[in-house]
């Protein structure tokens, strides 16, 4: 039995999990053709806002990854659910965003404006690299006005080929600094955009993939589902170590290619144990073996809290940092 048995869905993660800016991550245009082949439903749930389903759909065959624009669920859709649920069709709803965030609001049949002047019922902000002083400006005076404030995501930064860069997080905080109003928040980890991929997908049996503990495995764990955290993007082996419960995952590979592989989290060829208030592991099989391992003995002593990081920095020779 391997790891993709049981389940029915792939709730996958972008950034980090398929590609690093442009280019995919080795391995999984050909581990995501095998899932889709055996009939695992893919579905690329993102909280990147700025492009449209159809855009990223394209990146993806580009990379020779299946997809469709039916298949991505980004954090603007869910945003756009939100607002419309909230609000009467047709509304006006200033976009502090690029075209995907504006697609996902019309789509929704609200009405997208760019000024405070046509006295939008809701501000909804996502990443773009184009957001200017002046529809930031715009955004401050809606929300001072009685606008509701949604945010597609809080991502404080966003993985790219060259490093980590700032993310809507990140940028939120003009609005929500100048306005005292804090935004409501869509996409991961919050349950609007898990509800969204729901409804998109009808999965039953979904597994959420990502490289995030704090956004998608948090996710995840909001939402009562199973996860895999893989190592091709933002977490390391001592984030994981030292993981809250909200942050552990079901399961832990280093990239796609575990789903067609059976998986033992104990970890196979390892011990783990404490001696002396200090993490100890012992074992000669594979890394990420080791490294299961140490987070099971981890995760055990830790409870409800977090191991301090000095008790498990001796491991990360063994398996890496």
């Amino acid at each position: 039995m391997v790891l993709i048995d049981g389940y029915d869905t792939l709730l996958l993660d972008l950034d980090g999990v398929v590609y690093l800016g442009r280019q995919a991550v080795p391995g999984a245009p050909e581990a995501l053709h095998r899932a889709h082949r055996e009939g695992v439903r893919l579905a690329y749930v993102t909280n990147n806002a700025s492009r449209t389903p159809a855009a990223i759909a394209a990146h993806l065959t580009s990379l020779g990854v299946p997809a469709s624009a039916e298949d991505v669920v980004t954090s603007a859709q869910a945003a756009a659910r939100l607002v419309a649920e909230r609000v009467e069709p047709g509304a006006a709803v200033l976009v502090v965003g690029g075209m995907g965030l504006r697609q996902a609001v019309r789509d929704r049949g609200l009405r997208p404006v760019s000024t405070a002047a046509e006295a939008p019922v809701a501000v909804v902000q996502g990443m773009s690299p184009d957001i200017s002083y002046g529809l930031l400006t715009e955004g401050t005076l809606a929300v001072r006005q009685g606008a509701w404030f949604v945010a597609a995501n809080a991502d404080s930064t966003m993985p790219t080929g060259r490093g980590e860069v700032p993310g809507n997080g990140a940028m939120i905080r003009v609005i929500a600094t100048a306005t005292g109003v804090e935004p409501v928040v869509a996409g991961k980890p919050e349950p609007p955009l898990h509800r969204e991929s729901m409804i998109r997908t009808g999965a039953r049996r979904p597994l959420v993939v990502g490289d995030r503990l704090d956004t998608d495995i948090e996710g995840a764990a909001n939402a009562g589902v199973d996860s895999l955290l893989v190592l091709t993007g933002v977490a390391t082996p001592l984030d994981l170590l030292t993981a809250p419960p909200e942050h552990r995952p079901t399961y832990v590979a280093d990239d796609l290619a575990a789903l067609h592989l059976p998986y033992a989290k104990a970890g196979r060829g390892w011990t783990a144990r404490w001696i002396d208030d200090r993490l100890h592991l012992e074992g000669d099989g594979d890394r990420i073996d080791g490294l299961r391992a140490a987070c099971a003995a981890a995760w055990a002593a830790a409870g409800d809290g977090a191991v301090d990081e000095d008790a498990v920095k001796p491991v990360l020779d063994l398996i890496g940092s």
